[in-house]
């Protein structure tokens, strides 16, 4: 089968061509993969900027989708000929995180043993998983829109931690990669309309224009002038989608007296933002980070199911579909924000 292989020790990427996996446990499930995204974090790894292991090689790709195509013995929740979408990420459950519904701050599971980065995943034509990581799909939902399931669900866990969020409220968000774009939506489809969105990528603004939101669309330039215009000029949340760091800071001291910041996007782990105590005491800020999806990708569904093609269209949302083999004409193009997001079709 064909497969992307990345070697941490070198940090490279490699298009092979590798055997099939067999199922060796009796929980696992193959899944012959429709659809495979390039998420913001395997970037990450291929520049050497997220952690993972420098030993030996593994297959990237942790937000897809596809069909089963065999089971092991002791599987029961899913059947060969179902299609579904795949949690890449789970706990040790032993744990005291695990045990109180925190899978994501396991030291054991969570992102330390995440399906794409740790351990084999879906930038092949197959791919081996336990069966407790698979969703499976209603009919009402295709194959690429479930290609979006894994972000929509980390997302999905963002907007329990941000909620309530009163419609009426003026919200800002930073960047519009695809992330950024599904957050549009996900506002738009709960009913906000006094949202402005900020990226200075003018191709990214023009796929926000094609979600019909109708939500101001500003770069950061334009977003300054606007508050040197009106020292008052302020939001009651903010959502950061880029992981700049610079871009947080000035999102925080855009936050009206009350306000929230969501850290949602990934920065390096380096890097670090510069935050006065007094003036989170006095603006009664509150400041929270969104960690992968623990036990929301059936929100994420839901999700999916109540936006349909209105939000989950790939062209609205700036997403290009390649081949696997022109997985560095995707790159490049990510790199340079021409599209919002690659998806490989297998």
């Amino acid at each position: 089968m064909e497969a992307l292989r990345f070697t941490g020790s070198t940090k490279i990427l490699e298009y092979v061509q590798v055997p099939v996996p067999e199922i060796s446990a009796p929980d696992q499930v193959l899944i012959k993969v429709a659809f495979s995204g390039v998420c913001g974090t395997d970037l990450h790894i291929i520049a050497g900027e997220f952690p993972m292991s420098n030993k030996g090689t593994k297959i990237l790709g942790h937000e897809f989708s596809g069909t089963i195509v065999k089971v092991g013995s002791a599987v029961k929740n899913v059947r060969v000929g179902d299609r579904v979408t795949v949690d890449p990420n789970e706990g040790c459950r032993c744990c005291d995180f695990c045990h109180s519904g925190n899978p994501h701050y396991c030291n054991i599971g969570g992102i330390h043993n995440t399906v794409g980065i740790h351990r084999d995943g879906g930038w092949a034509t197959y791919a081996l998983v336990p069966t407790n990581l698979v969703q499976k799909l209603p009919e009402s939902i295709t194959l690429e829109q479930a290609a979006l399931a894994e972000p929509l669900a980390c997302l999905a866990h963002g907007w329990d931690l941000l909620s309530p969020v009163p419609v009426g409220s003026r919200i800002l968000v930073i960047g519009a990669g695809i992330i950024g774009n599904l957050w549009v939506s996900v506002l738009h489809l709960q009913g906000h309309r006094k949202v402005t969105v900020s990226e200075p990528n003018q191709a990214r603004l023009n796929y926000v224009k094609k979600l019909e939101t109708g939500f101001q669309l500003l770069t950061p330039d334009q977003l300054r002038k606007n508050r040197d215009a009106d020292p008052n000029y302020a939001f009651e949340v903010v959502i950061d989608c880029s992981g700049f760091c610079p871009a947080v800071e000035y999102g925080l001291s855009l936050l009206t007296k009350g306000g929230k910041l969501c850290c949602f996007g990934i920065p390096p782990p380096d890097k670090t933002i510069s935050v006065s105590p007094f003036e989170l005491y006095a603006r009664e800020i509150t400041i929270f980070a969104v960690n992968v999806n623990p036990f929301s990708m059936v929100k994420s569904v839901g999700f999916i199911e109540a936006m349909g093609s209105r939000y989950i269209d790939y062209d609205r949302l700036g997403v290009q579909v390649f081949p696997l083999g022109s997985y560095q004409q995707a790159l490049d193009l990510l790199k340079t924000g021409t599209i919002a997001k690659a998806i490989f079709q297998l």
